[in-house]
């Protein structure tokens, strides 16, 4: 199998999982709508860890970060009659937690990337190379850190929360060339960050 049919491959199973995601959701969001509480338990019980992480990236502490959890699933509840499936429930999801975290009085100045749960696997390498993987990996934390926030929650979104850019312009409610310039330019500046590392 050549590369071009792997990509292939790989881009049917993502086109597939995210149909059985998208039929899952709608079923249990008609089923919470007509009130039945465990659907909506369920699909809490499904994105809870994004929506949580994604929280992180801007309180960065649990106390803020639960408080923002608890107000954002009380206005997906609240507004959850009002999802049309014009989009896919995450995508949906995930505009409301950005919205609820940027307006949020508790805001941190700054955004601080998921990157801060980055890793790179060690598998079978030996003391030497587990140690240069784990400074690469520092130092792919810390250029992160130094990207303008509107980058890093780009980045975020698209290589930590698997999002198109469509998506990222429905969550961030911005045109979808910005978005792409902004991947693109934080790309860069690491690329930029780490041309040192690249050279080990």
């Amino acid at each position: 199998m050549n590369s071009s049919d792997l990509q292939n491959s790989i881009d049917k199973n993502r086109s597939m999982e995210r149909t059985i995601i998208e039929k899952r959701d709608n079923t249990l969001i008609s089923s919470a709508c007509a009130g039945d509480s465990r659907s909506f338990a369920r699909l809490v019980s499904f994105y809870e860890k994004k929506v949580r992480a994604f929280g992180m990236g801007f309180f960065k502490n649990a106390s803020d970060t639960d408080d923002f959890l608890q107000e954002v699933f009380i206005k997906v509840y609240t507004h959850l009659s009002s999802f049309r499936g014009e989009s896919l429930f995450s995508t949906w999801l995930l505009r409301i937690a950005y919205n609820t975290a940027v307006n949020s009085v508790k805001r941190r100045k700054e955004y601080v990337s998921l990157s801060d749960d980055f890793e790179i696997i060690d598998g079978d390498l030996g003391p030497e190379d587990r140690q240069l993987r784990k400074l690469t990996a520092l130092a792919v934390r810390e250029a992160i850190a130094e990207l303008p926030e509107r980058y890093a929650v780009c980045l975020d979104l698209y290589f930590f929360n698997d999002m198109s850019h469509n998506e990222i312009s429905d969550i961030l409610d911005l045109p979808v060339n910005t978005v792409k310039s902004h991947i693109f330019r934080a790309k860069k500046i690491l690329r930029d960050s780490l041309a040192d590392y690249a050279s080990m």
